[in-house]
């Protein structure tokens, strides 16, 4: 018998069908057992009769062991259906139950909110918080919005294209993880803090408009709506204005969000500068929510744009405030060229900001080698140590570059706005703890003598303090 999804079983009342899930409740009531059982699609009620030959079975099962369920979907009695909920008016009248793998007594109720269970234990049995429904509301919702931002792009003529995850050590704003070589002993590849440099050099490559759905990896200080890992829709398009991206960013989030049945506050996104921000807000994300706009789940979005270029590091130097490959605003690149008034340079930055959150940032980029040469020499860099950071970009671009600007959205972000949730972990499928260790793996961890030997490496122990 070919297996019936849960939600479509109301089409199927006094037929016999074949399910496949898990076993939610069970309520043994001596001569009769009641069951709840769920798929990915939805969840119903069973039960076994006195005299069934599935009671021995019924009366074996634990909750969350996975079952093959034969049984004849019938109308509830009257005095029991719950006519609201989905499939509250049927139930299954069960005539077989195969075991296809029983559970161990779980460690932690996953019929109900797993968010006050203790971090060690739910990240150690991620696989059965995943199950819980809020979580796998969350997961799901993720996919959603992914796949409509993903359709909108594909309808405006981009090209979906993936960048290494191995590259180069670069200064991009946070420490790099980094990853040894056994082929080139003594040295290491840097795993991509964004594909920044990659998305810039397929302007070069003539692709014009470029999306990935791209993971960030940033050995950065770990906080409630950051970690070490994070996924964005990465976006960069030729012959554009600072307009034309935020324009194009604004419709993709304004149709997904709406097609997901959310309501957006204000269309077209307000706009502030970075100074009105800090005047008004006091804070360049902020939350421009009521009360009453919160409880009803309104999305609150807006753009920051008119940053400053720079700021001073504690040395008493320049160092960027969002990434080195920004545009400064046009009346202000004379400024950059002759490095004067450097802290009151503005860049053609912009943030998109949602609900107290920033989901995303981006930038009209440098496309003239003499610009981005300039940023780096106000960072104090010589012209060989900026060679040797970014001599690969200032090549690519004496064979004709595009100007050219893009955007990266917070994938998590963007979903902790849809959700209301406050914490990165939710809404991530295997999060990092707040310790930096992984979710049901052991790691980080020590490599083996053969693995240090194979790699050329010599661990020395770290100083006492």
């Amino acid at each position: 018998m070919e297996r019936t999804f849960i939600k479509d079983l109301a089409e199927h009342v006094g037929e016999s069908v074949l399910i496949k899930g898990w076993v939610s409740v069970r309520r043994d009531q001596g001569k009769m057992v009641f069951f709840d059982f769920r798929d990915m699609t939805g969840t119903v009620q069973g039960l076994v009769t006195p005299g069934s030959a599935a009671i021995t079975t019924a009366k074996e099962t634990n909750r969350e062991s996975v079952v093959a369920v034969t049984a004849t979907v019938q109308a509830r009695p009257e005095k029991n259906a719950q006519p609201g909920k989905t499939n509250g008016t049927i139930e299954l009248l069960i005539e077989a139950i195969e075991i296809l793998s029983p559970a161990a007594v779980v460690p932690f109720e996953v019929n109900e909110d797993t968010s006050g269970i203790g971090e060690e234990t739910r990240l150690a049995h991620r696989y059965l918080d995943l199950r819980s429904e809020r979580m796998q509301r969350n997961i799901r919702l993720r996919s959603e919005l992914v796949r409509r931002c993903r359709e909108y792009l594909f309808g405006e003529m981009f090209t979906e294209i993936e960048t290494p995850l191995l590259t180069e050590s670069t200064p991009e704003g946070s420490r790099d993880f980094v990853v040894p070589s056994r082929l080139h002993p003594g040295k290491f590849y840097a795993l991509p803090q964004s594909p920044q440099q990659y998305k810039q050099l397929l302007m070069v490559g003539g692709f014009e408009r470029y999306f990935q759905i791209a993971r960030a990896i940033r050995d950065e200080d770990l906080r409630a709506d950051r970690g070490f890992e994070h996924t964005q829709i990465d976006i960069e398009m030729s012959f554009v204005t600072q307009e034309d991206v935020m324009n194009t960013v604004e419709a993709m989030v304004t149709q997904a969000v709406e097609a997901m049945g959310y309501t957006v506050k204000e269309k077209p996104f307000p706009r502030f500068t970075y100074v009105e921000a800090m005047e008004k807000f006091g804070a360049d994300k902020f939350d421009l929510r009521t009360e009453e706009d919160k409880q009803n789940g309104v999305l609150a979005y807006a753009w920051v744009h008119r940053f400053p270029f720079f700021e001073k590091t504690p040395e008493g130097g320049w160092t960027f405030t969002h990434n080195p490959f920004s545009m400064p605003i046009p009346e202000h690149i004379g400024q950059l060229l002759e490095k004067k008034d450097v802290g009151e340079i503005l860049t053609t930055q912009y943030d998109l900001v949602c609900n107290g959150y920033e989901a995303g940032g981006g930038s009209i980029r440098a496309h003239k080698p003499e610009i981005l040469r300039a940023v780096y020499e106000t960072m104090g860099y010589s012209a060989e140590e900026t060679e040797e950071r970014i001599g690969h970009m200032l090549k690519a671009f004496e064979f004709g570059v595009p100007p050219h600007g893009g955007i990266a959205l917070g994938v998590e972000r963007l979903i902790m706005n849809l959700t209301g949730e406050t914490q990165l972990r939710e809404v991530q499928a295997f999060p990092m703890t707040r310790g930096g260790q992984t979710s049901v793996m052991k790691a980080p961890k020590e490599l083996t003598g053969e693995q240090l030997a194979e790699l050329g490496i010599q661990i020395k122990p770290k100083p006492a303090s």
